[in-house]
């Protein structure tokens, strides 16, 4: 560790959190270089849904290499991307009535919302986006453009131009309606907002704090775009891939957004890759007009094309489904235990979070990484314990990680109580 720490920029993150050399991991466990194991609740910031180097991805990456397969062919054509995109047509586009065209980006997702939002403005002539408090959408500049955490956007160095921030369902707390006060900005032409281009969003914010949009919101945000001839981009790319149940987030709301970016989960086993998803008549691509170096990554095709084979029913929908109730009925259990947290639950689906008073979300997962548990934290001031473990997860598994969470929230409690009596 002492090398890494020696030889690694200061922007490293994640590390200083869970101070571990990793070696090996498996399933939901990460193994340490001194043998120890820690389940795994933060898979891969959501980019290992179905856990760390699942056998059947494995053997089709290990068979594909083994075979000599191309690795990198920018935008060549290959058997494996015609598998992919023959595969993913037919377990998820066609069965939800889509006919989106499929972009490779390249290989992240702050590539596919870049990309995102240069196609919406070539379709519509237009500049502005409309983004959402608390949204978080990539560190590159545009992604960062529409991104609302004031920390990550001052590390651009740069103005941040041609986006305006409208409040997220929720932000202004449960009586207000943000989408009526959006509404009336789109309507009125003295609102000094020029007429955008695209609306952008995560139906479940995961970085800004585990916000979601409830259905209702989602529904009369796309039929308001559409009357105004916007374009709807969802950000799919940490809580789509199944994270909430469904395939793609969106699903239950009954939307069909114009532009979908797809990232972390798709490749199933933590490769990069990316796509943007776009209705075709917004295909407007000039060839070459949009490109990168690593948008051909066939690996990532061969294990994407793999984990597909989840989708061909609804099975893992509906385990995801039971596992979020089991979920948060101990969260809101553990909220209620322990008041000095001030703790609430949010979220949808397996990615869920505990709300609590300012420092001890941040408390908890320490206290947690020292029992075995792997658990990172969310919102602008880390005030959201944020659950994302693999959606494979065994009952029994996640029971552990549940059990690790209810005795780290009950240590910090127990620290917090007296000196809020003195207060």
């Amino acid at each position: 560790m002492n090398t890494i720490e020696r030889h690694e920029s200061e922007v490293r993150g994640y590390c200083r959190s869970f101070p571990v050399v990793f070696t090996t991991a498996e399933g939901c466990y990460l193994a340490g270089e001194d043998g120890r194991r820690y389940l795994d609740f933060f898979a891969g910031a959501g980019a290992l849904n179905y856990g760390h180097n699942h056998p059947r991805l494995k053997a089709a990456l290990v068979e594909y290499i083994e075979s000599n397969g191309v690795t990198h062919s920018l935008d060549l054509f290959t058997a494996a991307k015609s598998a992919f995109l023959e595969r993913f047509h037919e377990i998820v586009l066609a069965p939800r009535g889509f006919d989106h065209k499929v972009q490779f980006p390249g290989p992240t997702g702050t590539n596919a919302v870049e990309a995102a939002l240069k196609l919406a403005r070539k379709v519509t002539g237009r500049e502005r986006i409309i983004s959402f408090t608390n949204g978080f959408h990539g560190m590159t500049l545009g992604s960062l453009a529409v991104t609302g955490n004031s920390f990550k956007r001052n590390g651009a160095g740069v103005p941040l131009g041609n986006v305006t921030p409208m409040p997220f369902d929720g932000y202004l707390g449960n009586e207000v309606d943000t989408l009526a006060y959006l509404e009336a900005v789109l309507d009125d032409a003295g609102s000094g907002v020029d007429k955008p281009a695209a609306v952008i969003l995560e139906t479940v914010q995961a970085e800004g704090g585990v916000n979601a949009a409830s259905f209702d919101w989602l529904q009369r945000l796309a039929a308001l775009v559409k009357r105004h001839d916007i374009l709807l981009i969802v950000d799919d790319i940490q809580v789509g891939c199944g994270r909430t149940g469904p395939f793609f987030s969106f699903e239950p709301a009954g939307i069909e957004p114009d532009i979908v970016c797809l990232s972390k989960s798709l490749s199933g086993y933590g490769l990069p890759f990316a796509v943007v998803l776009m209705k075709p008549e917004h295909d407007v691509w000039a060839p070459g007009e949009h490109n990168g170096t690593f948008r051909g990554h066939n690996p990532a095709f061969v294990t994407a094309t793999a984990a597909l084979d989840f989708w061909t029913d609804d099975t893992l929908t509906q385990t995801v489904a039971a596992k979020a109730a089991h979920i948060e009925a101990h969260l809101q259990t553990i909220a209620h235990r322990h008041p000095a947290l001030d703790a609430s639950v949010r979220g949808r689906g397996l990615i869920q979070g505990l709300a609590c008073a300012p420092g001890m979300a941040e408390k908890i997962s320490a206290e947690a990484f020292k029992r075995g548990l792997i658990i990172e934290t969310a919102g602008i001031d880390d005030e959201v314990l944020k659950l994302l473990p693999p959606l494979t997860i065994t009952d029994s598994e996640l029971d552990a990680g549940l059990d690790i969470i209810e005795q780290s929230a009950a240590a910090v409690a127990k620290i917090q109580s007296p000196a809020r009596s003195v207060a």
